[in-house]
């Protein structure tokens, strides 16, 4: 039963870098207006909290992160999608900022346990395919007293919401490959990080949490 878990999730997990591969062309341009509505400025507040020399972000995508990392910070970027590691490299050479970029799965870190002082992402989770299994990997590399930033977009708690979510999510998946029925509070602690902080920046479904392992 294992074994055939495991290979699910392989194939999950491979559907996805295909679907990211895929749309890296065309990322920039379909998340034009998040960026330019509300998702820069959250992208601001969620690196103005970062704490730490040694910073793991994950889902690096084609680099919107980049113009707000610390200059006094040394990040290794990673992101199962090697076009989309492409598209972040020609960002970093182009605004000149020095990271580690990686082609990597944050289901299975090529890191040795407690590398990073603080672990970053912003709207990753919804793709990850075991997002328990995500989240545990980065508790493992996180250092003891360092802290986890996750930017994330969540289940409503709204009945109405929250079923109308549910319904649809089969539907956004297929075409976004995003879902957008994830409990990510309870998945992080169920990988055993503690919430320090929770903040709603949209309604109750994007949220901001700050988190220790």
């Amino acid at each position: 039963m294992a074994e055939a878990g495991r290979k699910e999730g392989d194939v999950k997990t491979e559907q996805t870098r295909r679907r990211y591969d895929r749309i890296a062309p065309l990322y920039d341009s379909m998340e034009w207006l998040a960026e330019r509505s509300a998702m820069s400025d959250w992208r601001q507040e969620l690196w103005s909290r970062v704490q730490g020399k040694r910073v793991l972000e994950v889902g690096v995508g084609t680099g919107k992160n980049l113009p707000f990392y610390s200059l006094d910070t040394r990040v290794t970027a990673i992101d199962l999608s090697p076009r989309m590691i492409a598209r972040a490299r020609k960002r970093a050479e182009a605004l000149n900022v020095e990271v580690d970029l990686r082609v990597m799965d944050v289901q299975s870190l090529d890191f040795p346990d407690e590398t990073f002082d603080a672990v970053v992402t912003s709207c990753v989770f919804c793709s990850v395919p075991d997002p328990v299994r995500g989240f545990e990997e980065l508790h493992r590399v996180l250092k003891a007293e360092g802290r986890g930033y996750f930017l994330e977009h969540v289940l409503s708690e709204r009945r109405g919401a929250r079923r109308l979510m549910e319904a649809i999510n089969p539907v956004i998946v297929r075409v976004m490959g995003a879902n957008i029925d994830r409990r990510t509070r309870q998945n992080l602690e169920r990988a055993g990080f503690t919430i320090e902080r929770e903040e709603d920046l949209w309604l109750d479904i994007v949220k901001l949490y700050v988190a220790r392992p």
